[in-house]
């Protein structure tokens, strides 16, 4: 039996509209299911925008005329993407690879957590609250990065999203994932300096070893 294709990688070099790149995730889940594509992560930015999973709480969008707002069709809340942040949407077929959809979250987890130690970052989980977490120390936690999965007929699509350095004031425009106890952050906000460019090849890198066939 012969063995699947690699995993296909894309890189956008410029901001991408959220409409046609949610058509476009649309169509490749379409094709890893017929078995005509391989699986794709996609490493991107979006313009300042706001996405509402099927969760989100209209209440928790605060500021609505601050930036376009798109249902995302995924899970969970109201998040922001823009500029400075890494965006990576995953389609994996995990009917080949284990259709179990908490591992597959838990591994995203994993995924980001190794990627941040490539930056002497220590990313945790937190019991009820998917996406990664860093101790600011004092009872203070913000979060570093956002996840929000759909699958279709067990492909995957949607993902993550890790703060690098966007404007951490535009998520004062919502409630970011519902959640008004806990603040947000990213690299550059505690002191680290990455590019985007070593983000993705920590990304590329750990990616590799949580999710290698």
């Amino acid at each position: 039996m012969s063995s699947p294709p690699p995993v296909e990688w894309r890189l956008s070099d410029h901001p991408e509209p959220y409409p046609a790149t949610l058509a476009a995730m649309e169509a490749r889940v379409e094709a890893i299911r017929a078995g005509t594509a391989p699986e794709l992560v996609w490493l991107l930015e979006h313009p300042p925008l706001y996405t509402a999973g099927s969760g989100a709480d209209p209440a928790d969008l605060l500021d609505p005329d601050r930036f376009p707002v798109f249902a995302a069709g995924r899970g969970g809340q109201y998040t922001y993407h823009g500029p400075g942040q890494r965006v990576a949407y995953v389609m994996l077929d995990l009917a080949r690879r284990g259709p179990d959809l908490r591992r597959f979250v838990h591994d995203l987890e994993e995924w980001l957590i190794r990627t941040l130690a490539c930056f002497a970052v220590r990313g945790e989980r937190r019991p009820g609250r998917v996406g990664v977490w860093v101790d600011r120390g004092g009872g203070r936690e913000d979060k570093i990065a956002a996840i929000g999965v759909r699958v279709r007929r067990w492909v995957t699509f949607h993902g993550i999203a890790l703060n690098v350095d966007p404007n951490l004031d535009h998520y004062r425009g919502i409630v970011p994932c519902g959640i008004a106890e806990h603040g947000v952050t990213s690299l550059w906000d505690l002191g680290l300096t990455p590019t985007l460019e070593e983000v993705d090849a920590a990304l590329i890198a750990e990616f590799n070893a949580v999710f290698a066939d």
